[in-house]
């Protein structure tokens, strides 16, 4: 049964069948895109946050561990981020293909990853805040809310960073910008966005107060 916010987690990852199999997805997934990849440098940079990601999940998991649907929407999230790893976001095909349909100006993947970023991660983070903090439904949901925007606005900056420092040749490729003087803030305000829907989606599922583990 795919537990949620609202059930206990009791389950270790050893016996976890669902959870090992997402971890194996994941992993498939990741050496799926390190097959020649459309940028190597570039590659690498975005995975960056893939290894950090999956890396701080695997060390909490015993005290903090989350629920099924937490894990589903984290692992979503990352493979849609690993596509455009292997692409680079400015050259994903699905994005060249909604460019044509609605002929758009640029390549929207980034975009439509940094609102699946709200929509997706809002989730996992109110969980977290709610099961672990003791924040009710109200200051749970401001503060993932606040949480998703905070982490955004952080990202571009550190993604600026990081791409001057490792290499001022690959900043292009790696920030995506395509031209676009406010393609940072229009990425913040699409994740915003995103986790404002993501809030209303999955509101029902904070209705009980949850006990930890």
């Amino acid at each position: 049964m795919l537990t949620t916010a609202s059930d206990p987690v009791t389950i270790p990852f050893r016996r976890n069948r669902l959870l090992q199999g997402l971890a194996v997805l994941l992993a498939v997934g990741w050496l799926i895109a390190a097959i020649g990849p459309e940028n190597r440098l570039d590659w690498f940079l975005e995975n960056l946050l893939v290894f950090l990601t999956v890396g701080l999940l695997a060390y909490f998991h015993r005290r903090w561990p989350l629920s099924d649907m937490s894990y589903i929407l984290i692992t979503v999230f990352m493979l849609l981020h690993l596509v455009g790893s292997h692409y680079t976001y400015a050259k994903m095909p699905m994005g060249f293909w909604l460019q044509d349909y609605f002929s758009l100006a640029r390549n929207h993947y980034d975009r439509v990853i940094h609102f699946c970023f709200g929509l997706l991660i809002v989730y996992p983070v109110r969980e977290f805040l709610h099961r672990y903090s003791g924040a009710g439904r109200g200051l749970s949901a401001f503060t993932a809310f606040t949480t998703i925007a905070m982490l955004s606005g952080g990202y571009e900056i550190i993604e600026w960073i990081v791409a001057i420092i490792v290499s001022p040749e690959a900043a292009i490729a790696y920030l995506g910008t395509q031209g676009d003087l406010f393609d940072a803030q229009k990425d913040s305000a699409l994740a915003i966005c995103g986790s404002i829907l993501g809030l209303l989606l999955t509101k029902r599922f904070f209705a009980p107060p949850v006990q930890g583990r």
